[in-house]
């Protein structure tokens, strides 16, 4: 996706911006072609989070991308014992069994500059975007959407 990810508001949060231009008189933390990931937040330590990258099922059934997605958030409690591999929101390789991860909170979105990136530029709390402009469900999901900058900031 195209957009800008800005640091704004008291205290400084961090909005991704789609459609819009950035206001000159904020702090620009990425800009241009931005890769957006989902990280399911670990048990007690909801600081904490994985990016899937492959989830290695009983009975040796490998998943990645979507079909690995959607078998973590929709049929993942029938394999307590599957296995995560990933990386976490600080670009630490790691691996955790989906029995110590916490789907009852909001996974967590995370913005990268690059596909090969593995520490996040940028966890924003919100998303700009006029309302014209389609936005990924997964993006809508996770962070609220407002069409203004003003709309935004008010709501603060």
């Amino acid at each position: 996706m195209t957009g800008t990810v800005i640091a704004g508001g008291d205290p400084p949060r961090e909005v991704l911006l789609i459609g819009i231009e950035p206001p000159s008189d904020r702090h620009i933390i990425a800009s241009g072609m931005l890769i957006a990931r989902c990280g399911i937040r670990f048990l007690g330590k909801p600081h904490l989070s994985i990016v899937p990258g492959l989830v290695a099922v009983d009975y040796g059934t490998f998943l990645t991308g979507e079909a690995a997605w959607e078998f973590l958030t929709k049929g993942s409690n029938l394999y307590p014992r599957a296995e995560v591999f990933g990386f976490r929101n600080d670009g630490v390789e790691d691996m955790r069994y989906v029995k110590t991860l916490d789907f009852a909170l909001q996974y967590e979105l995370l913005i990268y500059d690059s596909p090969l990136a593995t520490v996040p530029v940028a966890k924003p709390s919100a998303l700009i975007a006029p309302a014209d402009v389609e936005i990924a469900p997964r993006l809508t999901q996770s962070l609220s959407r407002f069409t203004t900058l003003a709309a935004w900031e008010s709501a603060l």
